[in-house]
This record gives structure tokens, C-alpha cells and sequence, in this order.
């Protein structure tokens, strides 16, 4: 069996870190003031889940490829799964108010539910419930 990871970090590139920061509070998710300055900061997502929002020109600095402009080309859709469908339609909800668009169509599926929306900076988070007892059984 593989090694599992402890925790995850996914990095965002983001043109104006305050105003991300304002959306993602607006949102409903809080960050790790120790891992914040100038140029970065890391947002909690979930139990060792986290994103690390970097200044483009900071993100620069970890890789020698272009950065995707995230509102013109899809490089990962974050997924997320939460407790709820009030959640996923808290979350997204808040999102759309704080700034951020509608990224697709509702899909619902009886036993899985799922909203998602561009962030200031085009990156799509798609907000899943799944109800793992209505799924069909064959």
C-alpha cells in the first residue's frame, strides 16, 4: 500500500492578496495569520486541508512555467465535499455575494449535490454532498 499524505496544500496564484483574502473570509474560511505576509497566506480549508494564496510574482518564484490565467484556462478544479447541502449552498452563496460567479449548473443526482463558482481570480471550486446510503445499488 502506498504512502498516504499527512495534509494538503494546494497553491493558488492570486493578483491582489487582500481582496482574496477579504472573498475567501467573506466565504467562510479563515487563514493561518503565522503564514502571512506581503506575499502569501495560508487559507484553512479543512483538517489539514489548506490553500496557500501566493502573489503571482511569488508563485513565480516555485516554478519556471508560465502561470495559467486562470479566467481563460482551466489547470485544476478544487473539490470540495462538505456535511451538507445547506453547506454547499452556504458556501457558494456567500461566494457569489463576496464577488465570485457562478461557474457552472447545479447538478443534483439524488444521492450527490453539487454547486461550484470562479473566485475573484477565475480559479473553479466545485462544492459537493454526497449521500453515500441514496446511492443506487446495483
Amino acid at each position: 500500500m502506498a504512502e498516504t499524505a499527512k495534509s494538503m496544500f494546494v497553491n493558488l496564484p492570486v493578483k491582489d492578496l487582500k481582496k482574496s483574502m477579504e472573498f475567501f473570509t467573506e466565504v467562510g474560511f479563515e487563514f493561518n495569520l503565522n503564514f502571512t505576509d506581503d506575499n502569501a497566506t495560508c487559507m484553512v480549508i479543512g483538517e489539514n486541508i489548506y490553500s496557500m494564496l501566493l502573489v503571482e510574482e511569488y508563485f513565480k518564484t516555485f516554478t519556471k512555467k508560465e502561470i495559467s490565467d486562470a479566467s481563460k484556462t482551466t489547470e485544476v478544479l478544487i473539490a470540495l465535499m462538505v456535511e451538507s447541502r445547506e453547506k454547499v449552498d452556504k458556501l457558494v452563496n456567500s461566494a457569489i455575494s463576496a464577488g465570485g460567479n457562478i461557474a457552472k449548473d447545479t447538478q443534483d443526482l439524488g444521492f450527490m449535490y453539487q454547486r461550484s463558482f470562479l473566485d475573484l481570480d477565475g480559479h473553479q471550486w466545485e462544492i459537493g454532498f454526497m449521500d453515500e446510503s441514496a446511492i443506487p445499488q446495483e
